[in-house]
């Protein structure tokens, strides 16, 4: 299943978060190289970031997002939705 996970960043925790954010991004590298990310990029005002990652279901979902190295206090996931594409540009 597809998700499209939001992010929004705590403002108060933007040091910690970009402390983290290498570790954050070889994360990243690592659900890409196995499949399970599609996207994932920061919204341009700096404030979020949206991912869009293919697990089975929204047990396997949560548990990836466990996994994000970023200090659990410097972001809030807004939504996590599943979500149907109508068309696959290459994936």
């Amino acid at each position: 299943m597809i998700f499209a996970v939001q992010y929004e960043f705590v403002a108060e925790q933007t040091d910690r978060r970009l402390a983290a954010r290498p570790t954050h991004r070889e994360w990243l590298a690592s659900l890409k190289a196995d499949g399970r990310l599609v996207q994932a990029g920061p919204f341009g005002d700096g404030l979020g970031a949206l991912l869009v990652l293919d697990v089975e279901d929204e047990a396997s979902l949560a548990e990836v997002l466990a996994e994000d190295p970023y200090p659990k206090d410097s972001f809030v996931v807004t939504s996590g939705r599943a979500w149907t594409t109508l068309f696959d540009f290459g994936r």
